[in-house]
């Protein structure tokens, strides 16, 4: 059952959690959180938590590790999923960026650390071992939070995250462009299919593109221009997961959007597979694993194969140590 919880920088609007307390050595060390795209709430963690919870109480009753568990915490951010409209948008016209989301993070971390786990006054008011679970543009809110406080993330594990530094409609050509060469197309692609695709995009991913949370994405870019840098410090360990090339373009064949198959393949899913590889490079070698490929699986890795997520949540924990 989620709760909720009033920060004290914003005290009149309820933000919804979901809290698991962990178990051993590792519940006053480590913290597990999961952070959502734009349009899948907290609750679409919830088949990958119970297969973690699984998998520990099978290892208890077994008599191996199970009893040494982090504890894991969901959230829906302000204006999402359960979650109070943020009061930032009164002052913003309407809308909050993406750095009010990374302060609200921090705070939300600290009150839940210091109600949740701390015992003891002496204790660390953050956990020594952070780790980010995220999809979409929570892995973007991930890499921010984690520039905007170095060295206190442990480890991260992205889900398909977004395209940072890119509009995404210019991944596809301009048919305008008076360099443009049809021959670039696919064959079973025509001018109109690709002018129509980039008309979609744009309406629905463009960067000050309207979405149910008020989020205004424009400064994204500018913040994180490029996947493969700035290198995080303390060296976390990172896995980047990527989704299937077939399930994406048939889901975008089959959604509202329409996009040819060959024109995601031929496009859209090399940028994002060139992106995922510049994510590895930003801790140092060694440290990082993919991109691995979620086989059969979209976007929203978590809702596809939560049994795969939570494995590799366990080996991140592994890692982490």
């Amino acid at each position: 059952m989620s709760e909720t919880i009033l920060l004290p920088h914003k005290p009149d609007a309820p933000l919804s959690y979901r809290f698991v307390p962990g178990h051993g050595p590792l519940s006053t060390t480590h913290l597990i959180v999961f952070l959502n795209g734009l349009i899948v709430p907290q609750a679409g963690w919830q088949p990958t938590i119970d297969k973690l919870q699984r998998d520990w109480a099978g290892n208890s009753q077994a008599g191996e590790a199970g009893d040494n568990r982090p504890p894991l915490l969901t959230y829906d951010r302000y204006g999402q999923g359960e979650s109070a409209r943020d009061p930032a948008d009164d002052l913003h016209g309407g809308t909050h960026d993406i750095f009010e989301v990374i302060r609200d993070l921090h705070i939300l971390t600290k009150e839940i650390w210091a109600t949740k786990v701390i015992t003891a006054i002496d204790e660390a008011p953050l956990p020594s071992k952070l780790v980010f679970v995220a999809n979409s543009i929570g892995c973007v809110i991930a890499r921010l939070y984690a520039e905007a406080h170095p060295g206190t993330v442990a480890g991260l594990l992205l889900l398909d995250s977004n395209i940072a530094n890119s509009d995404l409609v210019s991944i596809f050509p301009d048919p305008d462009a008076p360099d443009f060469d049809p021959a670039v197309l696919p064959e079973d692609v025509t001018v109109e299919d690709l002018r129509r695709t980039r008309a979609s995009y744009a309406l629905n991913f463009r960067p000050e593109a309207p979405n149910p949370e008020h989020l205004d994405r424009s400064t994204i870019a500018a913040a994180l221009p490029y996947s493969d840098a700035p290198s995080l410090l303390g060296e976390p360990r990172i896995i980047v997961v990527g989704h299937d090339w077939e399930t994406f373009a048939e889901e975008g064949l089959r959604g509202s959007m329409n996009v040819p198959k060959s024109l995601t393949n031929k496009f859209m899913n090399p940028a994002w597979t060139k992106y995922n590889e510049g994510l590895t490079r930003l801790t140092s070698a060694g440290r990082a694993a993919g991109p691995i490929i979620a086989a059969n699986c979209g976007h929203f890795i978590q809702k596809d194969d939560p049994w795969l997520v939570a494995l590799l949540i366990n080996e991140l924990i592994e890692a982490v140590g």
